[in-house]
């Protein structure tokens, strides 16, 4: 009996697994301290892909405001992290998140040092959501063998974009309607 629970519920999350990207990350880390700061990551065009082609952008947008918004999502990622601030917003038609955090050390957001002489380096290639590198105020390694960011250790706000999925109307619901209507 307990397998046969056990199936069923592992079946139901299969068929409502979520379909929630965005397309692009921007991350701004602004070193404050001695490795301290604020890290922003902004959401660029939060979207639902097609489940199978099967419209699951309610579902989605409910994940979004109950788990990101008013939930614990971006703390269970950035558990060192203190402060955290979101927000939902429209911008040329599209649904745009913004996360801001406070850090008091640099590998509470995912950066690393190796000492104060040495850049700092952000590996892009550990991001949560498989991220792939656009465009940095740093300098790219390169994506075959050392898909990392390093920056002097003398800069002072590190800027990063990042693509996470294509946006295409074929199989793409933007959640623009459903936060609209939330709002």
């Amino acid at each position: 009996m307990k397998i046969l629970k056990f199936v069923a519920v592992a079946f139901l999350a299969f068929l409502i697994s979520s379909c929630l990207t965005v397309e692009k990350k921007k991350y701004k880390f602004e070193i404050t301290g001695k490795n301290t700061g604020k890290l922003t990551i902004t959401y660029v065009n939060i979207f639902s892909q097609m489940d199978d082609s099967t419209d699951v952008s309610e579902q989605d947008f409910d994940e979004l405001i109950n788990d990101y918004l008013n939930g614990e999502k971006f703390a269970d990622n950035f558990p060192l992290a203190s402060d955290i601030q979101k927000r939902l917003y429209e911008e040329n038609g599209k649904l745009n998140g913004e996360v801001t955090m406070n850090f008091a050390s640099l590998e509470a957001v995912r950066l690393y040092q190796m000492n104060k002489k040495s850049p700092i380096c952000f590996n892009v290639g550990q991001t949560i959501d498989s991220e792939s590198f656009e465009s940095t105020n740093g300098t790219y390694g390169n994506k075959d063998f050392m898909n990392v960011i390093f920056w002097t250790p003398k800069t002072k706000v590190l800027e990063l974009t990042t693509t996470v999925n294509e946006y295409n109307e074929d199989d793409c619901v933007s959640l623009i309607k459903q936060y609209r209507r939330w709002k």
